[in-house]
């Protein structure tokens, strides 16, 4: 055997595992890459400038999955099987007159929350063009965006809560992480 030979056969291990290093790099920088780094509870819900009309409580609670059966009485294992991760909520203010909660349902996927809006009525509701699909009743807003939910509920029947929990949706979409 050569010397030349011998330097290549010792090479080829060297260039084999070169190309499997990179491989497996380029494998984890992809994963990293789609990965979506999850929204803190704080940045999903606008403040008054951002939603005029509207002022929001300064309390944001937001509940891990594990906890969701402590916010919704009921309805937790649903959103559970759908892969929600957590669930955040805040209170607003619509003048002197609104009182609404807007609570932001995160899930590990865009089906859970595709999911969950489909499996709610949708009769006499109107489907403006909000988010990746959305609901909108007398007194209540519910919109999906990517791996988001968004419910907001007025619990005033008047006929400005319409148009002013659209008002709200619209600026909660806005402050959404695709």
């Amino acid at each position: 055997m050569t010397h030349s030979t011998r330097d290549r056969n010792l090479r080829l291990p060297a260039l084999t595992w070169l190309a499997l290093a990179v491989t497996l790099g380029v494998i984890l920088l992809f994963c990293f890459a789609c990965q979506r780094p999850a929204a803190s509870a704080t940045s999903l819900f606008p403040d008054s400038a951002e939603a005029p009309g509207w002022s929001k409580a300064p309390e944001i609670r937001t509940f891990p999955a594990d906890k969701l059966s402590d916010y919704i009485d009921g309805d937790a294992e649903k959103y559970l099987q759908a892969g929600v991760r957590s669930t955040s909520t805040a209170d607003y203010k619509f003048g002197d007159k609104v009182q609404a909660t807007a609570d932001v349902y995160t899930f590990s996927s865009s089906d859970g929350a595709k999911v969950i809006l489909e499996s709610e009525p949708a009769m006499n509701a109107q489907t403006p063009a909000l988010g990746d699909a959305a609901r909108l009743f007398a007194q209540s807003l519910t919109f999906r965006k990517g791996p988001y939910l968004v419910r907001i509920v007025a619990y005033q029947d008047l006929p400005e809560v319409a148009p002013a929990l659209l008002n709200l949706g619209q600026a909660i979409a806005k402050k959404l992480p695709r």
